[in-house]
């Protein structure tokens, strides 16, 4: 059967247990507990449904809820689904013989992880998928930024499938003057990225596809897959808003810095910029540097356009504090982060990745060299 046709299958379903005893477990887990949430985009076809089909369907021995945002027409699971009659949603939560809840849902998944947050202690982790046009980074910034929806969860990270065979292809499609393609932003945005249908590409194409995706993203890892089966382990517990698992430090230890603002991919105006600066940084001049480019957008190029952040990263070494501090943008939104204690033999330096559109390294490495005191 083909990758494709999987995409409408629908996991085995076992009624929900809605009892007394599920009640009083439910009530018993311990509240301070944060669960991640792990968004899944990609564009159409790439093999997002049937990632997440294998997650519903395999024994891992984990808790895992995933709410379904793209299932085909008259899937067995979207019959299941009471909808209203002027179309919104009635959840109903199916519990799958593996241990896991699955949802489907014909909005952004917010109104489904409030009602699923009532079932706490039946879920260890969620796992959300985006319609495949969605950009991520709004459905990211609810889970990132919102305190409500903070105080029980928190993003652990973006996992973007693409298909071997067509991204290129998809990256190649042109857009409105301005608009940015879909599937360079979801690129863009990732922390992890599946190459999925490897098999259909012979080793060229595949190390070219490779090629223009870290002129896009060179900070993302990139993981090759087959029928979008990959270790758990890879997608889940990233950690790559919190600090605890810094993408940035194991970039300088392993040397790998991607390709910088110089890969030549197809859409060339969206690009990562890396760099690293030592000294101290106050973090008031450093506010306002961030709201001029990521609210004001007038931080412009040599050619006078302006400077898109999709994604900031940057581990910083600010002034007064023993601490590192981890910054993250997406889009307008920004948030710092103590982490670990500086080493007392460690060199104090400051490693910021830009991914954006009409970035100039130079710009940006005057401006924030302007924000170093020391």
């Amino acid at each position: 059967m083909s990758e494709s046709s999987s995409d409408d299958e629908c996991p085995e379903l076992v009624p929900v247990v809605s009892d007394a005893a599920s009640s009083v477990v439910t009530t018993t887990v311990q509240v301070s507990k944060k669960i991640p949430v792990t968004i899944i985009t990609g564009y159409l076809g790439a093999g997002k449904t049937t990632l997440l089909n294998y997650i519903l369907t395999e024994q891992h021995n984990k808790k895992i809820a995933v709410i379904l945002n793209e299932f085909g027409e008259g899937s067995a699971l979207e019959k299941s689904m009471s909808i209203g009659q002027s179309g919104e949603l009635f959840e109903e939560w199916l519990e799958l013989r593996n241990g896991c809840l699955c949802c489907s849902v014909k909005d952004n998944g917010v109104k489904a992880i409030e009602n699923l947050m009532e079932k706490k202690g039946k879920f260890d982790y969620i796992l959300l998928e985006t319609t495949g046009l969605a950009d991520p980074g709004p459905i990211a910034s609810i889970f990132w930024i919102d305190d409500e929806l903070g105080s029980d969860l928190y993003l652990d990270g973006i996992v973007t499938v693409v298909d071997a065979k067509y991204c290129l292809q998809h990256l190649q499609e042109e857009r409105e003057e301005g608009i940015i393609n879909e599937s360079v932003r979801q690129i863009a945005l990732a922390d992890l990225i599946l190459i999925n249908k490897v098999d259909l590409v012979k080793k060229e194409e595949l190390e070219n596809l490779k090629f223009h995706v870290r002129g896009i993203n060179s900070m993302a890892k990139l993981v090759e897959t087959h029928r979008s089966q990959v270790p758990l382990e890879l997608i889940l517990d990233l950690h790559a808003y919190d600090g605890q698992q810094d993408r940035l430090r194991e970039m300088d230890n392993s040397g790998d810095r991607g390709d910088s603002s110089h890969s030549h991919h197809l859409d060339r105006t969206v690009t990562t910029v890396t760099f690293d600066l030592k000294g101290d940084i106050d973090t008031s001049t450093l506010d306002v540097f961030l709201q001029n480019l990521l609210w004001e957008k007038n931080i412009l190029n040599s050619e006078g356009k302006q400077m898109e952040i999709l994604r900031l990263k940057a581990l910083l070494a600010v002034k007064g504090s023993p601490r590192r501090v981890i910054l993250q943008a997406v889009h307008e939104l920004y948030d710092r982060e103590e982490t670990s204690f500086w080493e007392s033999d460690a060199s104090r330096v400051n490693r910021f990745v830009f991914i954006g559109k009409h970035l100039e390294e130079e710009i940006l490495r005057d401006a924030i060299r302007s924000l170093v005191c020391c």
